[in-house]
């Protein structure tokens, strides 16, 4: 498989590892509602806001959606990280500049935006639940780099990771002083895993509403001659069912199927065995529903199936749609325009360059089949992901929920006057859609609902002296903890009252940190003692204990199947 090189990837390869772990610090006057619904708006660099949700989220989220910068050398394109589409402000060459040293002097601008991309790429990965799925919006600009770099994040043998390359239809968003007009952008879908992400069940949205894929049944022949079809014999057995009630159809030779006898019907069911010869197009389904004694059969899309002979001599299958019907195709159009939104917002009081439309969003979140789905944006701009999510909860009755993540400021200037991207554009948006608002021309528009939590980064797990920060609560290790040795983040239910914190593949993992064996002490019961190890909950396997110290020795450790990790300084960053 191709592999894609540039100047700084090896500086940047392991980046995502060394982000330090910080703390997530709710700010209640810009949250709304309950924090009880699982939303989040996480004001900060999203390298680090990712690293820092990792612990609380990884593998539980169904769909991620980003719209990064399109690196088209363009300023204040509104598109992703710092509204510079050149990436080339003052913040990102300073992150250049120390994480890829003296060799960032010499990268080109699309050096630049794969050396930004590549770490963050690498932890949206571990967000996705097994049958979970990432949408990327992009132009030509980085198209082609970026599907060699998630061909090479998302490897599948056949490639079949890569769902599809949508060509995203824009609605009239172009340069008129352009040779060509460019009326389309793409977005690149990949899956977890392919085997496990399932048809989505949506009808592309500019399918006609008189389209016979809004039918409740679908009526094929089974009639198929050709190479592939070669034509052979089936039994058509006494009892099979036809479309109507009573009647007699010759034997015949000149038209397909072939019949090697009469064919007589009474009450709606043949009276006599027959032999059909033609080409296929569905045989085997066929010759199992003939088995099945006439009950309807799953076809390989899961659509319960039955077939009938009709009056002409067809046999056709019936095909009765389920709820959660596939027809999705690669071009994406009616889905509503920038202008349109970038209009919605000026409505709440919002400017906003280029805001992706709802309905675009709305689409391929909805390709989700789960409508219990966690939804992330690392790039939230505006807060259109929240918006589609919102709109889909209302309109399906899902219980979607979001989490964004974008940063405060786009400039120095901004910084020092004041203004918030996150808190003055994400959350004040997402708010009036959550709350209603009235809109510039006095008219009330009603609320969607839910609510949201507001957080921005703390402080780092551990101190520059690698000890745990002093206002880390046990839960908030324990959470820690256990992704950094398993891989995978507790559920949200978790209950964090026992210093047993979770059992993975056979193996239990202890935490013992803040008294949560009672004591109270300056040592605060975290050191493995012979009395700590009996209020240790019991485990028959293998065990991880991470504490402050251990003083037990190692014939005991084997014989309790212990292993101990000491905090900090055991216990692995990534």
């Amino acid at each position: 498989m191709p592999t894609l090189a540039w100047i700084g990837k090896e500086a940047v390869a392991d980046y995502h590892r060394k982000v330090p772990y910080q703390l997530l610090t709710p700010d209640e006057d810009l949250s709304v509602g309950a924090r009880a619904n699982g939303n989040l708006i996480v004001e900060g660099d999203n390298l680090a806001a990712l690293k820092a949700l990792l612990p609380y989220y990884a593998g539980q989220v169904k769909c991620i959606y980003i719209d990064p910068p399109y690196n088209t050398g363009k300023e204040n394109e509104g598109r992703g990280w710092l509204y510079n589409d050149r990436v080339d402000s003052p913040i990102i060459r300073e992150w250049l500049g120390r994480v890829v040293g003296k060799e960032a002097e010499d990268l080109s601008r699309h050096d630049k935006w794969l050396c930004m991309m590549y770490p963050r790429l690498q932890l949206l990965k571990r967000f996705l639940a097994p049958d979970g799925v990432m949408f990327i919006s992009i132009d030509d600009t980085e198209l082609p780099s970026l599907r060699i770099l998630m061909d090479e994040l998302f490897p599948h043998p056949d490639a079949k990771n890569r769902l599809a390359c949508f060509v995203w239809q824009t609605d009239g968003n172009f340069d008129n002083q352009a040779k060509v007009k460019i009326a389309h952008e793409y977005v690149l879908a990949y899956s977890r895993k392919f085997e496990n992400f399932p048809p989505p069940p949506v009808i592309d949205p500019s399918v006609g509403p008189d389209s016979k894929l809004f039918r409740d049944a679908i009526r094929n022949t089974v009639v198929k001659n050709g190479p592939k079809n070669p034509v052979s014999d089936l039994v058509i057995p006494s009892g099979f069912p036809a479309d109507f009630e009573k009647g007699t159809i010759a034997a015949r030779a000149n038209s397909w199927p072939n019949y090697d006898a009469d064919i007589v019907v009474v009450d709606g069911r043949t009276t006599n065995d027959v032999v059909a010869r033609t080409g296929w197009s569905s045989k085997a389904i066929l010759e199992e529903f003939i088995q099945n004694r006439f009950v309807p059969v799953l076809d390989t899309k899961k659509q319960l199936t039955r077939f009938v002979l009709t009056r002409t001599g067809a046999i056709e299958n019936i095909k009765v749609r389920s709820a959660a019907q596939s027809h999705v195709v690669s071009i994406i159009r009616d889905v509503g325009s920038t202008q349109s939104t970038s209009e919605l917002l000026a409505q709440m009081g919002i400017d906003f360059t280029y805001p992706k439309p709802v309905g675009l969003i709305a689409y391929l979140i909805s390709m989700v089949a789960d409508k219990n789905a966690l939804v992330l944006d690392s790039f939230a701009g505006s807060g259109t992901t929240a918006h589609a999510v919102l709109e889909l909860n209302r309109k399906d009755g899902g219980n979607r929920n979001f989490i964004l993540a974008q940063l405060p400021f786009e400039s120095a200037e901004q910084r020092e006057r004041g203004f918030n991207i996150c808190a003055d554009v994400t959350a004040r948006r997402v708010r009036s859609v959550v709350e209603g608002y009235t809109n510039l021309d006095d008219v009330a528009v009603e609320g969607l609902g839910s609510g949201f939590t507001y957080c921005r980064l703390g402080d780092e797990l551990f101190d520059p002296s690698g000890r745990v920060s002093e206002p880390v609560t046990f839960q908030q290790l324990a959470r820690h903890v256990f992704y950094v040795e398993t891989r995978v983040a507790l559920p949200d239910t978790h209950r964090f009252d026992s210093p047993l914190i979770g059992v993975h593949h056979d193996t239990a993992i202890y935490l013992l940190f803040n008294g949560i064996l009672g004591d109270k002490t300056p040592q605060g019961g975290n050191i493995l003692t012979r009395a700590a190890l009996a209020q240790l909950p019991a485990f028959q396997g293998h065990k991880v204990v991470y504490c402050a110290g251990n003083r037990l020795g190692p014939d005991r450790l084997e014989a309790e199947k212990i292993t101990v990790r000491q905090t900090p300084y055991m216990v692995d960053a990534e």
